[in-house]
């Protein structure tokens, strides 16, 4: 038998290294399904709902190089677009295929018919549609290394027709280039940089993602400069660990350390960050940015100076540059501020609530205490990525997704899915919101399906938490946010799950120890207090008056 396109695009995508294909079978897929069963090194994996095939293959790239998931005709494809932006927001390099009617239908409205590269624009950096089968090996090819260069979604549209005809080869390269250039500053800028450090009494550090390679060289440079360190969500896990200077995170999620050392300081530096609330960025101080794309430079705040570079190599060149500060007056002063933070933080775990209103915060901390030293979490977007940004700690081998930028709702699952499937030996540990799991439950049957062993924590308030607490800030009374939730754990039972609902404080402990320990899936349907909400590090004057009126109004 002759090889058709669909196996000719499958066989690029094992020289990729795509291990995965998250879908949903439909009849536009036909071939490359078959392609793909027909596979030594790809496996299909039979999701629920495309979405959850979409935020799974973003994960699994973001912990494993690149993702693959695929859509069928019209609705198939459709259902991608949520978790396609999540990877393109987080700059993870995936591939999509969107399949779709027959060429000979293409403009006629004919059932299913969609416009791919009208629905994918926004949210790729490559997007075509292949017509022919000469056109497959350096369609295919130039989408996956522009994916791989780019850390970005490529899409690549198939029609069902073209998925059967007969292959053609040619003598374009087949081959993929997982390239990772260095780049460093100008000398003179870097002189320019340590002239303004020098001359700065006082110097704070905050990282994000960019700095995860730089962890060693963030700490050389804050002792060297006596800096408190802060950092970014996304950064936390790779800071945070064995980093005797840091001071938290700052933000929405954060605590009000990491918060003041940035505002007090003569210098802040930002490392691999492109911290998306200004808010939380001082504009009056000097403000020197490292960043390896340059077009992100300045766009958060006042910057002074921006530096294009890799974190690590960067840092590295400038460290002789640099004089020691030897007064550790600011930083003293910062670490205090934070020691008496983290004590604050432990009267939420010391009072861990009553029946059916358990403290968040004490979930999240026994949590942290009882999970894995490389344990891999994954966080609903919402309130429980406030409880683990601020109890999980990040030791250097910890590993946490979000989803960061896109900040959509029930991913948490999905992305234990695709990582689990990625990291079959790894504790993957999910903190699902009510709202969100309730969104995506069917896909528990593929948890069951697969046997993956993920342990998901339902955070159970019985509401949209972030919003009511959004929502009250503001001074409005919340409307529409309660949740009739199912019996979470009745639900997981009947799809094959271990399951159970915590309802008492007092049964925390030993439900996740039951959960950690046993040999598969396991779900937690915690109780925890729907009025309990939290305060960002920095509330406005206008926040608090909005809160204390509707308090007033009850």
């Amino acid at each position: 038998m002759k090889k058709n396109v669909a196996t000719q695009i499958v066989e690029l995508l094992e020289k990729a290294g795509v291990r995965h294909v998250y879908a949903v079978a439909g009849d536009s897929l036909n071939y490359f399904n078959i392609a793909v069963k027909n596979s030594e090194k790809i496996d299909w994996v039979h999701v629920r709902h495309e979405e959850v095939g979409a935020f799974a293959a973003s994960a699994e790239s973001q912990f494993s190089g690149i993702g693959c998931c695929a859509g069928s005709s019209g609705p198939g494809h459709v259902h991608l677009v949520n978790g396609v932006y999540d990877a393109h927001k987080s700059r993870t390099p995936m591939i999509v295929i969107a399949s779709t009617c027959a060429t000979t239908e293409f403009g006629t409205e004919y059932y299913q018919e969609t416009n791919t590269i009208t629905l994918f624009d926004d949210c790729s950096c490559f997007n075509q549609m292949i017509t022919r089968a000469e056109q497959v090996p350096r369609i295919v090819q130039m989408a996956l290394q522009r994916a791989i260069d780019n850390k970005d979604v490529a899409v690549i549209g198939l029609p069902g027709d073209v998925a059967e005809m007969e292959a053609v080869e040619n003598n374009f390269t087949q081959e993929f280039f997982y390239n990772r250039p260095i780049v460093i500053p100008q000398p003179s800028e870097l002189e320019k940089a340590a002239k303004m450090i020098n001359e700065a009494k006082t110097v704070t550090l905050y990282c994000g993602i960019g700095a995860s390679e730089a962890a060693d060289q963030v700490i050389e440079l804050s002792q060297k400069l006596n800096a408190p360190v802060g950092y970014s969500y996304r950064g936390k896990m790779y800071i945070q660990g064995n980093n005797p200077n840091e001071v938290g995170m700052t933000g929405f999620l954060g605590l009000p350390a990491a918060y003041h050392a940035m505002h007090e300081c003569e210098l802040l530096i930002m490392i691999g960050t492109d911290f998306p609330y200004k808010a939380f960025i001082p504009n009056d101080r000097k403000i020197i940015q490292i960043e390896l794309e340059g077009g992100k430079i300045g766009r958060r705040g006042k910057v002074d100076l921006g530096l294009m570079g890799n974190s690590k190599e960067t840092i590295e060149n400038l460290l002789p540059l640099i004089e020691a500060k030897t007064d550790k007056t600011f930083l003293d002063k910062q670490l205090a501020l934070y020691d008496v933070v983290k004590q604050r933080k432990m009267v939420y775990v010391e009072d861990n609530g009553t029946e059916d209103r358990i403290r968040p915060e004490y979930v999240a901390y026994q949590i942290d205490l009882l999970s894995k030293d490389d344990a891999i979490y994954t966080v609903d977007t919402g309130l429980n990525c406030v409880w683990a940004s601020r109890y999980i700690t990040g030791n250097g081998k910890r590993r946490m997704l979000a989803c960061f930028r896109h900040g959509s709702m029930a991913n948490a699952m999905p992305h234990a899915m695709g990582i689990q499937l990625a990291h079959p030996d790894k504790q993957v540990i999910a903190f699902c919101g009510d709202g969100g799991l309730s969104m995506l439950l069917g896909d528990l049957s593929t948890i069951k399906q697969y046997k993956l062993p993920v342990k998901l924590i339902i955070f159970n308030n019985r509401a949209i938490g972030q919003v009511k607490m959004e929502m009250e800030i503001a001074g409005i009374t919340d409307n529409e946010t309660d949740m009739d939730n199912p019996d979470y754990a009745m639900v997981a039972q009947g799809m094959g799950i271990k399951a159970e609902n915590v309802h008492k404080p007092e049964d925390v402990i030993d439900a996740l120890k039951r959960a950690f320990e046993y040999d598969g899936p396991y779900i937690l349907s915690v109780f925890t207090d729907p009025d309990h909400f939290a305060v960002p590090p920095k509330a406005s004057d206008a926040q608090i008056e909005g809160f204390t009126k509707l308090l007033g109004a009850k």
